[in-house]
């Protein structure tokens, strides 16, 4: 009797250590919960700005540093160099004549370009601008 309560207390406890190390490891990891890494450029570094226009209407848009405006058609893409990487930081400026809310969506598809998807947006608000501060990360607004 003695043997099998000692062999039964000593799998109890195998199982009950087993199971507090595997939750440590996954506690330590977040390989499944992670989440999307934010989007970064190198300061200095040459980046490109694509812009697509994923809606039914004419957008306009507009850099920051004094250009004037310029319409993208529905359908329409346009890419737009900024030779001094991100400084000065990259600003656009992005609405249309009908006052639609829009929703910006951006990704790196490489090392060098960001992209901006301009999509219909359902909601009140919508985005209206996307910056790339001077330490290389990316903002919508």
């Amino acid at each position: 009797m003695f043997k099998f309560v000692s062999t039964t207390l000593l799998a109890i406890f195998i199982i009950l250590a087993s199971t507090e190390n595997h939750s440590r490891t996954l506690a330590v990891t977040c390989a499944s919960k992670c989440g999307l890494q934010p989007i970064q450029f190198t300061p200095g570094k040459r980046i490109q700005v694509k812009i697509v226009n994923h809606t039914s209407i004419l957008i306009k848009l507009e850099k920051i540093q004094g250009t004037d405006p310029i319409s993208l058609r529905p359908g329409q893409q346009l890419t737009l160099s900024q030779g001094d990487g991100t400084k000065p930081n990259v600003s656009l400026v992005f609405w249309n004549d009908m006052k639609l809310s829009l929703k910006a969506i951006v990704s790196q598809p490489n090392f060098g370009t960001l992209q901006v998807e301009l999509r219909p947006n359902w909601r009140s608000h919508g985005d209206r601008s996307v910056y790339v501060r001077d330490d290389g990360r990316v903002n919508v607004f």
